[in-house]
């Protein structure tokens, strides 16, 4: 999914599009499993005991409504979360978006980033993921985690920033 062409100025092109990386999902998917399994266990063994149907029908109805509950809260939500959150470089601005209900962001144009530098530890570099950190001349170090590729994306930051500023340093 490419990301939104009206917010981009005129002539501008994205360079990179990113939600954060997959392993954010990981845990919500695993809770999903494991509520669905103890809502088809808990109906399963509601089904084998000798009550009237209506008793059955209002504890499957009961089971279900938590099982929506636990759902929603422990894997939609975050779903959502990581659906509507974008990590974008183009050719002159770095924009972050996140939320869901309430939108919230940050552009910092690429004149404006002093340095780029990324983090990762053992685990982030076996699932190739990690912290991008951008220092721009009018704030403090911003932190974007669970950037995937984070070394490549680094790297191209880094090229983007040098090919706007028009450096004699950029590198080939």
């Amino acid at each position: 999914m490419g990301y939104p062409e009206n917010v981009l100025a005129k002539d501008e092109h994205v360079v990179l599009h990113c939600h954060p990386h997959w392993g954010r999902l990981f845990w919500p998917g695993v809770l999903l499993i494991l509520a669905s399994a103890a809502a088809a266990f808990l109906a399963g063994y509601v089904n084998t005991l000798n009550w009237e149907q209506t008793a059955k029908t209002i504890v499957f109805g009961v089971i279900g409504a938590i099982w929506l509950i636990l759902v929603g809260w422990l894997a939609v939500w975050p779903f959502l979360n990581w659906w509507t959150t974008h990590f974008v470089i183009t050719d002159r601005r770095v924009m972050y978006r996140h939320g869901v209900i309430t939108r919230s962001g940050i552009d910092i144009p690429l004149a404006r980033i002093n340095s780029v530098e990324f983090r990762h530890g053992l685990l982030d570099r076996v699932f190739r993921t990690g912290t991008l950190i951008i220092e721009s001349a009018a704030q403090d170090p911003l932190e974007f985690q669970d950037i995937p590729r984070v070394e490549y994306v680094h790297s191209l930051l880094y090229h983007e920033v040098f090919d706007t500023l028009g450096s004699e340093e950029s590198p080939s």
